[in-house]
């Protein structure tokens, strides 16, 4: 097992270095890419166009960054609008939650890349394309105000799909936000320390119980990061054992990872269980209410861990625009990423792309079958988007969207994985690697290759951090209780002394 873990470690070293290098090759034809010799004009009749992109994640950075790259400041003004001024890569959240990556290097900063791009940090609350017109709520209480625009580009994504399960909304935990894996390690590493601090052994097994809702890849790979890093803490404690731990998955479908077939699903369930992780098929959560777990086989247990992974659904807002949307609130598109009304007719100055558009997948047998709400589609949609918007602005005609997915691969863990490429399949730590490597080399930013780079080498040679910062949760609990104490009269016949005040002599 050392020879296998000293060979790994060599593996991944070397590898480190070649991505690196990689990813400098890549970044420097990137910069050559944006010389001026790539920026030529747009017909725009003697008025720069305005072009708004409704949000900040894969659709907008990368839509944003390929304008800039083909087109200048003079030729097009373009803002970019979202609450949070970064964007997540979410194929990197279960390495977060685990501390196997540090959170903020998950995150891109949009205005550091987003050169000679606006950026609004607000809430698309309203659309009036027929009037080329957005209202945007700021995160603060300041009045929503309007903008105005040219071209629009909905990249809104998805938010969790929750269902009205009892309690489910007081009690869980989504995991599509980096704030969410963070909340989420904290929660885990501060419930060991406060089960070996509790003596009453059925509230022990309740904090020592994490359950997750759905066995996508969401679900899965989290709960084997996460599992990892738990297993891995109660080393640090002498009343907490491994076999303390219950980690349980609830999915409703009768198998997982369904897009890696049943093989490799099957393969994934085999070495999930043999790591003592309870996985419940064709099943559902009834209720969780007060952390009082009900399952649809009628099994009843306590857990204060309840994370719901179990799928997405378009951003809610798209309600409040006139745009047309399928019956899964999504914004029709054709192939072109071009909005569409459903007899097909091209919306002008409207595109859409990602989770939250229906883009006709052209490589499907099934005429009417649409992309999955995959990084890997909206990776390659948003920077098909924004080549088609500069040719459209040159007055060329755009191209269509056509990916044939080559492969899939998966995390169950630290050097554990599974993975399907062009047909073959992979398991255990190769596929652990494949995954780690694709991902590294899909991560936006040069500088954020580097830093996960850095945040996997350095992991070769120390444990990972195993401190909880659950007090992040609310930072002015300790200010707040030292304020309300100081209104407490002092004891009898003392009185403190007064700060840089001299002490009375005793005589």
């Amino acid at each position: 097992m050392e020879r296998m873990a000293s060979f790994l470690r060599s593996v991944a070293v070397s590898t480190s270095v070649a991505a690196l290098a990689g990813a400098g090759a890549l970044a420097a034809k990137s910069l050559q890419g944006r010389g001026e010799g790539s920026v030529r004009p747009v017909l725009h009749g003697g008025r720069t166009p305005r072009i708004l992109i409704a949000g900040g994640g894969y659709i907008g950075l990368y839509t944003a960054t390929t304008l800039r790259k083909y087109i200048g400041r003079q030729d097009a003004e373009i803002a970019v609008v979202d609450p949070r001024p970064y964007m997540t890569y979410q194929p990197f959240l279960p390495e977060a939650a685990a501390g196997s990556i540090e959170p903020r290097h998950v995150v891109t900063s949009l205005r550091r890349e987003l050169k000679g791009t606006t950026v609004l940090t607000g809430s698309i609350a309203e659309i009036r394309h027929a009037e080329r017109k957005a209202v945007i709520k700021p995160v603060n209480d300041d009045p929503a105000y309007e903008v105005t625009y040219d071209h629009l580009v909905v990249g809104l994504g998805s938010v969790a799909r929750t269902l009205p399960i009892p309690g489910l909304a007081e009690n869980a935990i989504g995991f599509k936000h980096i704030e969410e894996a963070t909340a989420l390690r904290n929660r885990v590493l501060n419930k060991l320390a406060e089960a070996a601090s509790t003596w009453d052994p059925e509230e022990r097994r309740r904090m020592l119980t994490f359950v997750f809702v759905g066995g996508g890849f969401a679900g899965i790979e989290a709960i084997g990061e996460v599992e990892d890093m738990a297993k891995a803490a109660t080393k640090e404690y002498d009343s907490i054992d491994e076999d303390d731990l219950r980690f349980v998955i609830v999915e409703g479908a009768g198998r997982i990872l369904p897009e890696l077939g049943e093989e490799l699903g099957g393969y994934a369930i085999e070495q999930l269980r043999e790591r003592g992780v309870e996985i419940h098929l064709n099943t559902f959560l009834n209720s969780c209410v007060d952390g009082n777990v009900e399952l649809s086989t009628g099994e009843k247990f306590g857990a204060d861990t309840i994370v719901w992974t179990a799928g997405v659904k378009a951003n809610p807002v798209l309600a409040e625009t006139d745009l047309p949307l399928d019956a899964r609130g999504r914004v029709r598109t054709n192939a072109k990423l071009q909005v569409v009304q459903e007899d097909g007719t091209v919306v002008e100055g409207a595109w859409a792309a990602g989770d939250n558009a229906a883009v006709p997948d052209l490589t499907a047998s099934d005429p009417k079958a649409t992309t999955a709400p995959t990084a890997q589609h909206a990776v390659r949609q948003g920077k098909l988007l924004g080549e088609n918007l500069v040719k459209v602005l040159r007055g060329e005609q755009p191209e269509d969207y056509r990916h044939e997915n080559i492969g899939t691969v998966a995390s169950l863990g630290l050097y554990k994985g599974v993975a399907q490429i062009m047909g073959f399949k992979f398991r255990g730590p190769l596929a652990w690697f494949m995954h780690r490597s694709y991902h590294v080399l899909a991560m936006p930013s040069f500088e954020r290759k580097v830093r996960i780079l850095a945040d996997w080498t350095e992991a070769l040679f120390f444990r990972r951090e195993l401190v909880s910062l659950a007090a992040l949760q609310n930072p002015r609990a300790a200010w707040e209780a030292a304020a309300a104490s100081g209104g407490k009269p002092a004891a009898k016949d003392t009185a403190p002394a007064a700060a840089g005040a001299p002490i009375a002599d005793k005589k």
